[in-house]
């Protein structure tokens, strides 16, 4: 009968380990998805630092734009009075003077002239205002500028209002009937 009891115990003891392993892989299964759950929710933050930081450059580039395109007008006016003619050259002088410091600290801000005269026509930075007939320029050149066009920190700000060069159409001599 002595044999009997170290069956017993070895037993029991055989059924303890078992009962310790399953609580072990519980444990370390609960271990893994904690820790995924961790690298998810450091991702996810990084994530959301990222994106906020972006939004809070975007938001002070958009209020940066906001005020260089209510400046935009006034040099538009200062370009209009150095194309009048003056009685006064100091005057004159004095209004190029205040353009370019202007222009000068604009373009510093990330303000951008766009180019437009004798340029193919872009709807993405023009907007023809006039089509005109001629065979000096190629078809859908920009021939001339009513007001300049701007980017902003390469977004457009507003587009240049322009003229586009189209050909000549042949004029049929309308005294001849044509069959």
């Amino acid at each position: 009968m002595s044999a009997n009891p170290t069956t017993a115990s070895e037993t029991a003891t055989s059924a303890e380990l078992d009962q310790l392993r399953i609580e072990r892989d519980g444990l370390r299964a609960e271990r893994d998805d904690l820790r995924d759950t961790l690298l998810r929710r450091q991702a996810e933050f990084d994530n959301f630092r990222k994106r906020t930081e972006r939004e809070r450059i975007e938001q002070s580039q958009y209020a940066s734009m906001e005020v260089v395109g209510d400046l935009v007008p006034i040099l538009d006016d200062f370009e209009r009075a150095l194309a009048a003619d003056s009685n006064s050259p100091e005057y004159a002088k004095g209004i190029q003077m205040i353009y370019q410091r202007m222009a000068e600290s604009l373009k510093k801000t990330g303000l951008e002239p766009i180019e437009a005269a004798g340029k193919p026509f872009d709807p993405h930075q023009h907007q023809a205002i006039e089509r005109v007939e001629t065979n000096d320029a190629p078809e859908n050149t920009v021939i001339g500028e009513f007001q300049r066009g701007y980017n902003f920190k390469g977004k457009l700000l507003r587009p240049s209002m322009v003229r586009v060069a189209v050909p000549a159409a042949a004029r049929p001599d309308s005294r001849i009937l044509k069959i």
